[in-house]
């Protein structure tokens, strides 16, 4: 292992000078140790070429060259804008998802070792020429015994030692990219390769992806916006995944799309509609929503439905990072810069301590020069990606959540303007958004919060016993009662939340509040309202 290990850091390290990416460190405001460094480093001792390509082209030549892995990585590292340049993560999002397919034989030996039986007892054909081959994994055809046409999805064999040099060495450049230099350390490079190590694990379990696509097909079941290919679970394992081969046009594919008389309006503003439905509606949102990932059934053009596939990564947003982010938005396109401000600060984007004032006239220096275009031509993915930024100032801290949101959001802005280039995302957002805060403060769903807080208080009740038989235990003279715990109180609170919970519910079932009758729920509202306030 060590002399693998080795070897690969030979094979880096040739990369790095053959593109001379060595400069792009020596480039950086380094301390003085860093700096002699340089001259201690033996290819630096003879003539370089002055290179004629820009930093992000061999950056991502680099990461080519480098295989599969490093590719996936610059994939990965391209969607992360709000910490890389512009011209490296431009550079970066050229990289194709395309990579040499692997031995069909290998394949065809895994697929046979994870199903335990034969291919040709399981499939009544199997090709064994690749459809499509990505960094870490490529896909087949195949036809079932029961008829069904199906793709099979085979990770590349003999990836995970490879996974874990290469992870290995980029924590161990990171690490030395965070000591030697300010700027690194503002890029986080360590937090960068740690999400893109769980990224990549999680890509190598096909079951996980199986998963996501089967609540991704649940929560549209019956939808004329998208379609999601059924998996067929019988046949999945961790290495192999089998699911229903899908018939339609690359998203990207213009020509074939007007050739067949697809409306292209309504086409770019499902996709909108698919996004903030994911979002808003599910929490649960496809987030590698790249044109390949992405296609067009070619059944009703008139009334155009999206296929997606590739479920490997998904993101999920909280109750409030949903109703924070929402809020957010309403509040930008109003120019209330205050209130999205505050809106920061209460989420805990940024730190409690943070001066509003100061914060406000950050965001509307930022942003007011966003108003001189028509709204049509806003984007809302820059505007997210500004607001982050401007935060990134007063300390925000990274949330990966809203890093997959930007991205998501920035392809299929960038895709729905490429099928309709006069696309006004805001006037198909808007809608949703406000039919979404009205649903969500309507009394049907304010009486569904109550409810389910009122099942909570057998549970609370209990705990609230085994709390006061605790602090009941009699204690010396001497010793002064043992003083609530934080988590205690938190108990407390939580049991006087669900008593205020109770009375409004016995209150609200009855005609008249003020009377004799109701004088129970009164009393577990006023217990209620002291076990929260009280310290």
């Amino acid at each position: 292992m060590k002399l693998l290990a080795l070897r690969r850091l030979l094979r880096i390290l040739r990369v790095i000078i053959r593109h001379q990416l060595d400069d792009l460190l020596f480039s950086l405001p380094l301390p003085f140790w860093a700096r002699l460094l340089r001259h201690a480093l033996p290819w630096r001792w003879l003539p370089r070429r002055q290179p004629t390509l820009s930093r992000g082209a061999r950056l991502r030549l680099s990461l080519q060259e480098l295989g599969p892995i490093f590719i996936k990585f610059g994939q990965i590292l391209s969607t992360r804008r709000d910490l890389l340049p512009a011209d490296i993560a431009d550079e970066l999002a050229h990289l194709q998802d395309r990579v040499p397919p692997f031995d069909p034989a290998k394949a065809l030996a895994l697929i046979e070792s994870q199903l335990g039986a034969k291919v040709e007892q399981v499939f009544a054909r199997f090709d064994g020429q690749p459809l499509a081959s990505a960094s870490v994994a490529q896909v087949h055809a195949a036809q079932l015994k029961s008829g069904e046409e199906v793709v099979v999805k085979v990770i590349r064999p003999g990836l995970k030692p490879i996974i874990e040099q290469d992870i290995a060495w980029l924590f161990m450049i990171a690490r030395l990219a965070e000591k030697a230099s300010a700027d690194a350390r503002r890029l986080r490079p360590i937090e960068v390769v740690s999400d893109y190590e769980k990224t990549i694990y999680d890509e190598l379990d096909l079951l996980r992806e199986a998963a996501n696509a089967s609540q991704l097909r649940r929560n549209f079941e019956g939808s004329p916006l998208l379609y999601v290919p059924q998996v067929y679970w019988d046949l999945c394992r961790p290495k192999v995944l089998v699911m229903e081969r899908i018939y339609g046009v690359q998203v990207t594919d213009l020509v074939t799309l007007a050739d067949q008389r697809t409306d292209m309006k309504l086409l770019a503003e499902r996709g909108v509609e698919i996004f903030f439905t994911q979002v808003f509606r599910d929490s649960f949102f496809h987030a590698d929503m790249h044109p390949g990932n992405i296609f067009v059934s070619t059944r009703t053009p008139w009334n155009p439905q999206y296929i997606a596939i590739d479920c490997g990564i998904v993101g999920s947003l909280t109750p409030e990072d949903q109703d924070y982010l929402a809020r957010n938005v309403m509040a930008f396109f109003k120019r209330d810069y205050r209130k999205v401000a505050q809106l920061h600060i209460d989420s805990g984007w940024v730190p409690k301590d943070t001066k509003v004032n100061e914060f406000e006239a950050a965001i509307r220096t930022v942003c007011e020069p966003i108003f001189d275009k028509p709204l049509k031509d806003i984007s809302f993915g820059q505007v997210l990606m500004r607001l982050f930024q401007t935060a990134q100032r007063f300390n925000m801290e990274v949330q990966p959540q809203l890093v997959l949101l930007q991205k998501t959001l920035l392809n299929i802005e960038g895709l729905g303007r490429q099928l309709y280039p006069d696309l006004d995302l805001w006037s198909t957002a808007l809608p949703f958004l406000e039919r979404w805060m009205r649903e969500r403060h309507s009394p049907k769903t304010v009486l569904q919060n109550l409810q389910s807080q009122v099942e909570q208080v057998p549970h609370l009740a209990n705990m609230t016993r085994d709390l006061l038989e605790r602090y009941s235990q009699p204690h010396s003279h001497n010793q002064a009662a043992p003083a609530l715990k934080t988590e205690d109180r938190g108990v407390l609170r939580l049991l006087g939340a669900g008593l205020l919970v109770g009375a409004a519910v016995l209150l609200s079932g009855s005609p008249d509040w003020v009377n004799l009758s109701t004088w129970p729920a009164w009393l577990m509202g006023v217990a209620g309202l002291y076990l929260v306030v009280r310290r």
